[in-house]
């Protein structure tokens, strides 16, 4: 059984549950485009605030939808980027898998800046390339190290850990997976047995490919984790 092309959430949840440790016990944390606060549960030893927009339904015509979405939980609905509270009030910023989303990311960056106190902690995942979802709130496919090296220096932040998630092999192995639903939703084919094994060799090849890499992440990956701490 081939797993190449599976880990990306998986490895994403563990960075965020580790790097959330990191955060000292009773400080707390503000979990900026929280959605359904999924990563609430790591947070136990923080006072955890949710935010988000709370405009996503789940459902949409275009692109991956959920089909559902529970805002519910939320503690805060606003504009990420004009969250209402004062400066230097928040010890940490938590926004995963958010920053694609958003029609200014660099906007967000700037009030996170604002929110976090001297010497606080900012945890970040983003994609480097993802199909739409969410649409029609999705903005960008992902970001690049470049955008992070650039717009958080400038923002008062030092990057402390940037983490890249999965390679180019594994990316192009997670997207050979999607074929034969995409194919079926839109080219109208079921995959003969022949064109399934096509793939599945395909991801032999990959996988063997993928346990060789020696920096293929720098052209593709599945996306990077930022971990950085504000001046």
């Amino acid at each position: 059984m081939f797993t190449v092309g599976t880990q990306n959430e998986e490895v994403r949840i563990k960075w965020i549950e580790s790097s959330l440790l990191k955060i000292p016990k009773g400080l707390t944390v503000l979990d900026a485009g929280a959605g359904e606060s999924q990563f609430k549960k790591y947070c136990s030893h923080l006072n955890y605030i949710a935010q988000d927009f709370g405009q996503y339904q789940g459902d949409g015509e275009v692109g991956l939808q959920t089909g559902k979405w529970d805002n519910s939980k939320l503690d805060i609905v606003s504009d990420i980027t004009a969250i209402p509270l004062t400066d230097n009030s928040v010890d940490a910023i938590l926004c995963t898998e958010v920053l694609e989303h958003i029609p200014d990311p660099v906007a967000a960056i700037k009030e996170f800046g604002r929110l976090i106190k001297p010497g606080g902690y900012l945890l970040i995942t983003a994609p480097f390339t993802s199909l739409t979802h969410f649409a029609p709130y999705h903005f960008s496919s992902g970001l690049s190290r470049f955008f992070y090296e650039k717009h958080l220096p400038n923002n008062n932040f030092e990057i402390a850990e940037m983490q890249f998630n999965g390679n180019f092999f594994e990316f192009i192995a997670q997207e050979n997976r999607r074929i034969k639903s995409v194919a079926k939703k839109y080219a109208n084919q079921n995959l003969t047995i022949f064109k399934r094994l096509v793939i599945h060799l395909n991801l032999w090849l990959l996988q063997k490919l993928s346990t060789k890499d020696n920096g293929s992440s720098e052209l593709v990956c599945f996306g990077i984790h930022v971990f950085a701490r504000k001046k």
